[in-house]
């Protein structure tokens, strides 16, 4: 005997609403987008702009001397690092087939070697256009991000009050606690990365120009960067400095594999400890599979706000599914 199945009109009606609502939101994905990034911004910021004030100054004045700063900065660092980093990348480019004859390959391997850097570099001006196109058509994106932002940190304040009216008082209390904890985590996550890409460059800037091994601004910057990705990171990042080394001598082969040997050990028992001790612990295995899946949904975005919606998700999930 069949047996008989019959569906409510309330779970059609759900179940229509329910994809009506996934529809909208796959729609307006690029906005849901640009708001997080413009929150990581505000997690960031808001410390700074809180102390300013809490000096008399207007809060919206805060925002804009905060963000005048930033931006000043980001000129005078881009002013002051683009001409040298240009002009090494440059040599490195010229140099490259001597540096890979000098390491001792045999000539097919470095033939091939060879080969492959200039296939690679043919189509960089392809990739630069490329990527120059993008950033001009993701312009009044960046806009909406800073805007976003802008009125974020602005009515900081103020987002307590609006949130009682629209939801109540004891909804109110229990969303701004949990914002509060999503500000803090994200914010301190951010500022303890940053400080550490930038303290691992400089280290390794530092360290390269004593041993005098030529394109140290750039294996540097390269060095700063994958600090982001735990474990593989570091290890990409000191094999153009090893090859290089070994392409002037082995002494100075050797000399760059220490140097990123102690690099790395004084970041595991003295810049990590430090620097992250007031951070959100996210383990490197989870840090590692939201990377990959970041890059995997969203490219190169999607690495750069692949652990802060981890972080997110899991203040979330507790507060509201795990009920903690």
């Amino acid at each position: 005997m069949t047996r008989k199945v019959e569906i409510s009109h309330k779970t059609i009606i759900f179940a229509v609403l329910f994809l009506l609502f996934v529809w909208i939101l796959y729609i307006i994905k690029e906005i849901i987008l640009q708001f997080f990034v413009a929150l990581l911004i505000t997690a960031i910021l808001n410390p700074t702009v809180t102390k300013l004030s809490k000096r008399k100054i207007p809060r919206g004045a805060s925002v804009l001397v905060v963000y005048l700063l930033l931006f000043g900065s980001f000129g005078i660092a881009i002013a002051a690092i683009v001409p040298a980093l240009v002009d090494q990348t440059t040599s490195f480019i010229n140099n490259f087939p001597d540096i890979v004859n000098n390491i001792g390959l045999s000539s097919f391997i470095s033939d091939q070697l060879t080969q492959q850097f200039l296939i690679q570099l043919g189509s960089l001006p392809a990739s630069v256009a490329r990527v120059t196109l993008n950033v001009f058509s993701n312009v009044i994106g960046l806009v909406a991000v800073l805007v976003f932002a802008f009125y974020l940190l602005s009515e900081r304040e103020k987002l307590d009050e609006q949130l009682a009216d629209l939801l109540g008082s004891k909804k109110r209390d229990q969303i701004e606690k949990n914002m509060a904890l999503i500000e803090k985590k994200l914010g301190s996550w951010a500022r303890g990365q940053i400080t550490l890409m930038f303290v691992v460059g400089l280290s390794s800037y530092i360290g390269l120009t004593l041993l005098g091994i030529p394109f140290a601004l750039p294996l540097s910057m390269l060095a700063g960067l994958l600090e982001v990705v735990p474990y593989i990171g570091p290890v990409i990042a000191a094999v153009p400095a090893i090859l290089i080394g070994f392409g002037i001598s082995p002494i100075l082969g050797f000399a760059a594999f220490a140097l990123s040997f102690l690099i790395q050990q004084l970041e595991n028992y003295i810049f990590v400890p430090k620097i992250m001790q007031t951070s959100t612990g996210v383990h490197p295995v989870i840090t590692l599979l939201a990377l990959a899946i970041g890059f995997k949904l969203l490219g190169f975005i999607g690495v750069l706000i692949a652990v802060p919606v981890f972080i997110t998700l899991q203040v979330l999930i507790k507060a509201y599914v795990l009920r903690e």
